[in-house]
């Protein structure tokens, strides 16, 4: 049966041309669509996880309520314990503390006298361990533009839009004007040593990546640091364990009621990430909803001016008594034909535009100017296994529902006219 249909369809194009058009048409946009969401989704969780957020983030109860404002007066004292127990109970985590700090970066003339200031948005890592975490995770080798990495304490990268803003030459001296855990101010002379881009305009308007060791003696923060981040080993965001993970450790220091007591968030409950993240699932869903709808219509139009044109073969069908239901069938047999083969087709050719999308992607930094979302500047889609099946949704559904309200028409022919439209 399916061998005669499909010859049906070869031999009379004005049956499936169409049709199939439509299907490759409305499938490449719903794989595109698809990765492209996927892409930006993963992003956005990559870099606010390296940079910002990690997989989940331990800080003090106080500073969890002030977090945006970079609170370290309010920072969790007794880090190193913390972290080793951490390290015990979690085997399947790894944990990097870390100091957020603004300032003013302050660059001397020769004489020793300030040639020109700027505010500046620290990050405090651990640099110059053997095996430090994010050596890697905030690819500091990789985004070098000039000079190189830190190999002493005092040695510090800046972005390179600042450095050329500012006219910072590798090895001058900055000296960083802070103020320390207490609130008084504080002064710290640093070497540049290499300037940095991490394709993140809110990180490369002006960041300085400085030793952590350095920074907690500058700003009398000894064993203390703002935030305690930590990554599965996999370096992939598990929700559901994150969620379980927090909420033991949670339940250990609920009863205490010391605001400087650990808390510990998840990726998701920090920077509104869950709504967005949550907004791009509901719209890869909508779009394919919308789609399918589209489609579904197109195609029972076709189906309708199909019929149209086939109203003497059917009569001729129904004439020499097929079955009305057998013949219903048929047709709707012949649309998941069409369905099926457009779907190959289209998913092909959207899964070769993804791809390109993925290697290349779309440079979107003019639009990130004035930011302070932690998004790459170029966005790319990301093809997965679900995108090789992801367009069979619509390209099956839309011409199976497009076709079978059209084939309703089948059933309201009157047999006893059959004479007369033959004749006709």
């Amino acid at each position: 049966m399916i061998r005669f249909l499909l010859k049906g369809l070869l031999r009379d194009r004005s049956r499936s041309l169409f049709p199939v058009i439509t299907v490759i048409a409305g499938v490449v946009l719903t794989v595109l669509v698809y990765c492209w969401v996927r892409g930006t989704e993963n992003d956005l969780i990559k870099a606010n996880a390296n940079f910002n957020t990690g997989h989940v983030k331990i800080m003090s109860r106080a500073y969890s309520q002030q977090a945006d404002q970079i609170p370290n007066d309010l920072a969790f004292i007794g880090v190193n314990e913390l972290k080793k127990d951490l390290e015990t109970k979690y085997p399947a985590m790894f944990w990097t503390a870390r100091i957020r700090f603004g300032g003013l970066l302050d660059i001397p003339d020769t004489s020793g006298q300030t040639r020109i200031q700027a505010p500046v948005t620290g990050l405090a890592v651990d640099l110059l361990s053997q095996n430090a975490p994010d050596r890697g995770l905030l690819r500091l080798e990789k985004s070098l533009v000039s000079g190189s990495y830190p190999r002493h304490p005092d040695e510090i990268l800046i972005s390179d839009e600042l450095a050329r803003r500012l006219g910072i030459h590798i090895g001058e001296t900055a000296t960083l004007i802070t103020a320390t855990m207490y609130g008084s101010m504080t002064t710290v002379n640093l070497i540049v040593c290499g300037t940095i881009r991490f394709g993140i305009s809110a990180m490369d308007r002006g960041a300085v990546i400085a030793e952590l060791k350095i920074i907690q003696q500058a700003l009398d923060m000894e064993d203390a640091a703002g935030e305690i981040l930590g990554f599965y080993t996999d370096q992939i965001y598990h929700q559901e364990n994150a969620v379980e993970i927090t909420r033991t450790f949670n339940r250990i220091y609920q009863q205490n009621p010391d605001e400087f007591s650990p808390m510990m968030v998840t990726l998701r409950d920090q920077s509104g990430l869950g709504q967005v993240l949550d907004m791009a699932s509901s719209l890869s869903a909508v779009l394919i909803g919308i789609f399918v709808v589209v489609m579904s219509i197109v195609l029972w139009n076709a189906g309708l001016m199909g019929s149209i044109r086939r109203y003497g073969e059917i009569g001729v069908r129904l004439a020499i008594g097929e079955d009305k239901g057998h013949l219903y069938r048929s047709i709707v047999g012949e649309s998941l034909l069409i369905g099926f083969f457009g779907s190959v087709i289209g998913t092909s050719i959207g899964l070769a535009m993804s791809y390109y999308l993925q290697i290349k992607g779309i440079d979107i930094s003019a639009m990130l100017k004035n930011s302070s979302m932690v998004i790459s500047d170029v966005l790319r889609a990301q093809v997965t296994p679900v995108s090789f099946l992801i367009g069979f949704i619509p390209g099956l559904l839309a011409t199976f529902l497009g076709t079978s309200v059209a084939g309703i028409g089948i059933y309201k022919r009157q047999t006893a006219q059959l004479s007369k439209e033959l004749e006709a």
